[in-house]
């Protein structure tokens, strides 16, 4: 029996000429309520995966349905934090009023002292207390050279700390650093000086000031400025790839032989390892030399036509 004309195949199927057309089946839209669960449930997976630049992704994602979703936008604070993007966190932070301490968290970590000292004042007038500000205080004054300041501070963690805990640790191992930095101020450069020879530290104290480093003109840091600027106008040329052969490496390897297409006779090198022959600069090519001639007289002479005669 022949194939039904009915069947389901051929409803879909549209033939044209030659060709089969099937028919493109409409997607079904699904509702934002739907794609959102389905991207949190996505970004749950990638942040227990650790998978953090896909999960960063997804919360652009969910943000783009949902601007204004706290947890979202709490999810990618973390995230951008975790991966050290501090600029990124910050960008985040400037659109929401209610993350200070990562503000100020994240400008310590990009070297702008001055504005983490103006967020951590606004903190501590708000609460006192808060444990992580006054880590990030204490940090921030070990980094600009205020130790006793940071010593003092890590001195007040400590006493609150619960011992066997990472801030514990944390705690203790800045101290001691602080410390060790107090006894190098206070009484260790003293001790390193006590122990220097007596004629060492004669001269030093005998020496003249240094003196104060040349200050360049107007006219120099012009010059220098328009060098600078030439050697950035100037590109590079960069050497193709393709165009090297292999084995070769630019600017390592040595250049060719400029003579290598000439004969070896005509090169300038030819007869630079050549030895020369011992004697008399040796016979030409087709010179045969004469036989010398007997004292005798028995020898046959004259040119040859009474050669082998009898004798009568």
């Amino acid at each position: 029996m022949g194939p039904k004309t009915g069947s389901a195949r051929s409803r879909n199927v549209k033939q044209v000429g030659k060709k089969l057309k099937y028919k493109s089946t409409p997607k079904k839209v699904v509702p934002p309520a739907d794609r959102l669960k389905r991207l949190f449930n996505t970004l749950c997976a990638q942040i227990e995966g650790g998978h953090f630049p896909n999960a960063i992704k997804t919360c652009d994602k969910i943000l783009q349905l949902e601007p204004e979703d706290e947890d979202a936008i709490q999810a990618k604070l973390f995230l951008l934090l975790q991966t050290e993007q501090y600029s990124g966190a910050l960008e985040l932070i400037t659109k929401q009023d209610d993350y200070a301490f990562e503000k100020s968290y994240s400008l310590y970590r990009l070297h702008k002292e001055e504005e983490v000292t103006e967020v951590l004042k606004e903190l501590k007038e708000e609460s006192e207390d808060d444990r992580g500000v006054t880590h990030l205080e204490a940090q921030l004054s070990y980094r600009q050279g205020a130790y006793q300041t940071a010593f003092d501070l890590y001195n007040e963690l400590l006493d609150t700390a619960e011992p066997d805990t990472e801030e514990h640790s944390d705690v203790i191992t800045n101290l001691e650093a602080s410390q060790k930095h107090l006894d190098f101020i206070n009484t260790g450069y003293l001790h390193a000086l006590d122990a220097l020879p007596n004629s060492l530290t004669n001269t030093l104290e005998a020496a003249p000031p240094p003196s104060q480093p040349h200050v360049p003109t107007i006219f120099t840091s012009l010059n220098a400025s328009t060098l600078d600027e030439q050697q950035k106008a100037k590109p590079s040329k960069k050497v193709r790839a393709k165009r090297v052969p292999t084995g070769v490496v630019p600017g390592v390897t040595p250049p060719p032989d400029p003579e290598r297409w000439l004969k070896k006779s005509e090169r300038s090198t030819f007869h630079a390892g050549h030895k020369r022959r011992k004697g008399g600069g040796g016979a030409t090519q087709g010179l045969v030399e004469s036989a010398p001639t007997p004292s005798g007289g028995g020898s046959t002479g004259g040119t040859g036509k009474g050669k082998n005669k009898k004798k009568r």
